[in-house]
């Protein structure tokens, strides 16, 4: 408590109440992204990419790059 307290005092935070909130919410955002993650994991390893989509999304990858103005 005594960095949460440092962190109101030095107004990074209003009150102790605002960082415990924002704390949980980036914690559920964290474990849904989590989720979402191991779900696409999931399903890759179920169905893998092809070898024709593999060779489609690298090409559109360079495609993207060439186009890239820098």
């Amino acid at each position: 408590m005594a960095q949460v307290d440092g962190l109101v005092a030095a107004g990074t935070y209003p009150t102790r109440a605002s960082f415990i909130v924002e704390a949980i919410n980036r914690l559920v955002d964290e474990l849904e992204q989590r989720e979402i993650d191991r779900q696409i994991v999931e399903g890759y390893t179920r169905i893998p990419q092809t070898d024709e989509e593999l060779r489609w999304a690298e090409a559109s990858a360079r495609r993207s790059i060439e186009e890239e103005p820098w």
